[in-house]
């Protein structure tokens, strides 16, 4: 089968199934390494305040490295601005986040942040935003989707309500600038350095608490599926091309057998039909060498005199 394979167009063909199963082969390998999750950042790194506008820019989308982390911000609530989040859990519980929009000190265009103030159980539950300058710390965290406007069901004080707490969809109800993140407040402090943040009056907003992402990464199984799929298209590229040649190989190997069958015939009806001819020969010469021998030895009969032998009477006149 090898000279099958040396073939020109089948040197040709094995070119080309490199060529394909190495696409598949790196498709494959990009497939496996996409499989894994990247790990958050350590929580060395996300648990140590660093400030927002250091951090992120407004405008900008929120980098998986960016989220996750504990950051603080300067400026001051932007009133009028409330807005509910939810159902929202707390302790296995349902209810609503209180979100507003804060103007953050030294932001370039006097861009806002959502901010989780608290969570409250029912959704008529007011607590206002403090005012005057004071300093944001908690979480970053990415938007979620934008859907449409959640259908409370109850008294929200005229304030609007959310499925999902998107700052795009929130830019819309408040027509400010926003950064392309939120963050999930963890305290709140006035000028004077004094607490103002939920929890810190009774019957108002209770304390948000979102925890650090797992460090450990993820497998994505459907990447993994796809990578073990191009492996196995890289092997079916080249046994086509193996296929292909065996094929060629064996319709060879038939036609010679066929070429070998049909001359061990062909010299087998030659043989007979010279011995044929030869044994029609071998009669008819034999045949001609009796017809002549015959044609040779009658006349010498006709004139042969008679041999001597014991006499006969005479007849009368005989001498």
């Amino acid at each position: 089968m090898l000279r099958t394979a040396l073939k020109p167009k089948w040197l040709a063909t094995l070119v080309l199934a490199l060529v394909a199963a190495t696409a598949f082969v790196l498709l494959s390998r990009w497939q496996f390494a996409s499989s894994e999750t990247a790990a958050p950042p350590p929580r060395t790194q996300t648990e140590n305040a660093v400030p927002l506008t250091e951090h992120v820019r407004p405008g900008e989308p929120l980098l998986a490295s960016q989220a996750d982390q504990v950051v603080s911000a300067r400026g001051e609530f932007v009133p009028g601005t409330d807005a509910l989040v939810g159902p929202r859990l707390s302790d296995g519980r349902e209810g609503w986040w209180t979100v507003t929009a804060f103007r953050v000190a030294g932001a370039p265009d006097g861009e806002t942040v959502p901010v989780v103030r608290g969570w409250s159980e029912a959704a008529d539950v007011v607590d206002p935003a403090p005012t005057g300058e004071v300093t944001v710390t908690g979480r970053l965290l990415p938007p979620d989707g934008p859907v449409s406007p959640a259908d409370a069901g109850e008294d929200t004080a005229g304030r609007p309500a959310f499925s999902t707490l998107s700052p795009g969809q929130l830019v819309n109800a408040w027509d400010v600038p926003a950064y392309a993140a939120y963050v999930a407040a963890f305290g709140v402090t006035d000028a004077a350095g004094a607490d103002v943040s939920a929890g810190a009056r009774d019957g108002g907003l209770q304390p948000v608490w979102v925890p650090p992402q797992p460090e450990e990464s993820q497998v994505v199984w459907l990447n993994v599926f796809y990578g073990v799929e191009w492996l196995l298209f890289a092997g079916f590229a080249l046994f086509l091309w193996w296929r292909f040649v065996r094929d060629d190989h064996l319709r060879d190997e038939q036609e010679a057998e066929l070429d070998a069958q049909w001359a061990a015939r062909w010299r087998a009806e030659e043989l007979e039909r010279r011995r044929e001819r030869a044994r029609r020969e071998k009669e008819a010469a034999a045949r001609a060498y009796a017809a002549w021998q015959a044609g040779e030895t009658a006349p010498d009969a006709a004139h042969q005199e008679p041999q001597d032998g014991p006499a006969g009477p005479r007849k009368e006149g005989q001498a």
